[in-house]
């Protein structure tokens, strides 16, 4: 393992454990030579690659971290955890590999990201999905709005109704 900071090949493993989820190998290890940790994660890669399918048509390979990138963004500002986006990427990539599929749409794997940040943040819910339905004007906007406030179930993580 190269260390990130000074790029020298030997380092020590301190502390080897599973995440959360089960999903991957968390090792902190220190570098040998400039002294700093640093963390890895190791996952279980499949036999068989999955596919997106794009809306237009074209093909590539499943991607989590493209994923845990537009969580991210949708998120940014927010007071969610890098640990729940991490563990919800996870729920979706473990969801659709128990599904046994080969293949997977891109609609898909958008709805289920829906999902999970409706969990998560109403805000970071309505930001992923205005560029995900890609709303043609304000009324369309306003009328998911509506829809997630009639709902009235505010996550854990909503700065609602918090004292000022």
């Amino acid at each position: 393992m190269r260390c990130p900071f000074c790029n020298h090949d030997e380092d020590r493993v301190i502390d080897s454990r599973a995440t959360d989820d089960g999903t991957a190998i968390r090792r902190r290890r220190a570098c040998d030579h400039c002294n700093k940790r640093f963390t890895t994660y190791e996952r279980v890669e499949g036999e068989e690659t999955m596919m997106v399918v794009k809306k237009d048509g074209r093909r590539q390979t499943f991607d989590r971290k493209k994923i845990l990138h537009g969580m991210t963004v949708a998120c940014e500002k927010r007071p969610i955890p890098v640990e729940e986006l991490e563990a919800a990427a996870n729920r979706i990539y473990h969801h659709l590999l128990s599904e046994g599929l080969r293949e997977v749409s891109s609609a898909e794997i958008g709805r289920r990201v829906m999902e999970e940040l409706h969990r998560l943040d109403q805000v970071a819910y309505v930001r992923f999905a205005s560029v995900y339905r890609q709303f043609k004007d304000l009324d369309e906007f306003m009328n998911e709005l509506r829809r997630v406030i009639s709902e009235g179930d505010l996550p854990k993580n909503s700065e609602v109704d918090k004292p000022k």
